[in-house]
């Protein structure tokens, strides 16, 4: 069996960036469970020339991301709170996909914030948002405040264990699309 194909998608547009080390937390937990082909994008790379308007008028990296997320086996996204939702520049990448790629794909769900508050953007916005695409989505989502992630490390414990129970999830649900793709079951999903 090939490596999964993993697309960790960060939309924050700084660095450091607490949203990158979230997602990339979640991709090396899954990458210890199981082989992965690992690529990682974050808005503080591609976001210059993200204001084009179609997606034939898109600078080649950020293209080349598209595609990627649209080839992938698995996603893992994440975006940091403001103003109570996900970033305007990240739901922008999110609206040059195909729908059709997303859907019955396996994603698992990050988010960063100021504070407790922040925390259920993931649950009100996020999921939702993929719900709409009907991605597969993980049932641990994994949220970060300011005093979790320190020196790019996730550095709380509680959400290190959300991080590995992602991860896993994300596992189950990679082997449920990959079953469907083996035994020509489209998206039919087992249980977690």
């Amino acid at each position: 069996m090939r490596p999964a194909r993993i697309v960790a998608f960060s939309g924050n547009v700084r660095r450091p960036s607490r949203t990158r080390t979230l997602v990339e937390a979640v991709a090396a937990e899954l990458g210890r469970r199981r082989p992965i082909d690992l690529k990682v994008y974050d808005l503080a790379e591609i976001g210059t020339g993200l204001g084009a308007t179609t997606r034939q008028a898109l600078p080649l990296p950020i293209a080349h991301m598209i595609e990627a997320i649209e080839g992938s086996d698995g996603l893992i996204v994440g975006s940091p709170v403001h103003n109570g939702s996900y970033s305007g520049l990240f739901k922008h990448v999110i609206d040059f996909l195909d729908p059709a790629t997303l859907a019955g794909k396996p994603v698992a769900l990050t988010a960063t914030g100021g504070g407790p508050r922040h925390a259920l953007m993931v649950e009100h916005q996020l999921r939702p948002l993929f719900g709409f695409f009907t991605a597969h989505v993980a049932p641990t989502a994994v949220y970060a405040g300011e005093a979790e992630i320190e020196n790019g490390v996730v550095a709380d414990a509680r959400v290190a264990e959300r991080v590995a129970a992602a991860a896993s999830e994300l596992g189950h649900l990679l082997d449920v699309a990959e079953a469907a793709r083996r035994g020509g079951g489209g998206r039919a999903v087992a249980g977690l």
